[in-house]
């Protein structure tokens, strides 16, 4: 008996090992902004850059080119096109932030430069990860309204599709440090569940199937500001995961949660869960 206890306990350990494979990891970037950015846009830029700078240092890069030829023939006379196309990508990503990033602001003459140093947990990517569409929408359902800057007013739609069926969950983070849950719906329990190769457009009643269309909740954007900086969560995993705890306290607003106790669920369902994929879209919010 103690030898299959002894056992256990040392595959249970072995587990969570594997699953708790994160490294601490530290960026710094210095961010020269455009004179159309403001100092909230650049302070997020220069953020997201030293994130990217600490993850390519820890875990390094991939550096990929494809190379395409093109022949047409015209009135008899042939012509070749040769194009090359390069990319850099980190191989590791951002499970969450340590404390608060730092910010020096300064000026060098009319520009304006911000430097950031941040703090935080990451883990490298082994696997490919799964290769989704998801778009925001800005007043309309094709992907042509795809737009990360929105006015008071405007309505907000997701489309998404993946190659493999899983399941999905979206919150919205507004600038009050709140999390909002946009998907699954208010009435329905569970995450939401996607079949492979098929276009979801989410938040728009004439859009779902109909069996769900009592279901759907549509989202109108507002703002109390000038200009309000959100952030959009797209969770994606083949594996079937559990939303957040939340509470439905206004009945205009979706459930909510304290930003603090969503990236609590959101860093351990990462943390366990190597195959699931997740998106951070940026977006801003002005008043007409």
């Amino acid at each position: 008996m103690k030898r299959y206890l002894i056992l256990i306990v040392m595959l249970v350990a072995c587990g969570l090992s594997y699953a708790q494979k994160v490294h601490t990891v530290n960026g710094h970037f210095t961010y020269y902004a455009p004179e159309n950015v403001s100092l909230e846009e650049a302070k997020r830029t220069a953020l997201e850059r030293a994130k990217l700078q600490a993850l390519a240092t820890r875990f390094g890069t991939t550096v990929s080119q494809y190379n395409t030829m093109r022949t047409e023939n015209s009135n008899g006379q042939s012509s070749s096109d040769f194009s090359s196309i390069g990319g850099t990508e980190v191989k590791g990503e951002w499970l969450e932030t340590l404390g608060e990033p730092e910010y020096a602001i300064t000026y060098e003459g009319n520009m304006l430069v911000i430097e950031c140093k941040v703090k935080g947990h990451a883990r490298e990517i082994v696997n490919s990860k799964i290769d989704y569409a998801a778009k925001i929408l800005r007043n309309g359902t094709e992907d042509k309204f795809e737009s990360k800057e929105f006015r008071s007013g405007d309505d907000l739609f997701l489309s998404f599709q993946s190659p493999i069926s899983g399941y999905l969950a979206v919150y919205l983070v507004d600038n009050n440090r709140q999390a909002f849950c946009l998907l699954p719906y208010l009435e329905q329990n569970g995450i939401y569940p996607i079949e492979a190769n098929l276009r979801y457009v989410f938040f728009n009643e004439k859009e779902a199937p109909a069996k769900e269309r009592p279901y759907v909740n549509e989202y109108t954007m507002t703002c109390e500001r000038p200009t309000e900086f959100n952030d959009i969560y797209i969770i994606f995993s083949p594996n079937q995961f559990t939303k957040a705890t939340d509470a439905h306290e206004n009945e205009r607003l979706p459930r909510q949660l304290s930003f603090e106790e969503f990236n609590r669920w959101y860093v351990k369902h990462l943390k366990s869960d190597k195959d699931m994929s997740q998106q951070i879209i940026p977006i801003t919010i002005t008043k007409k």
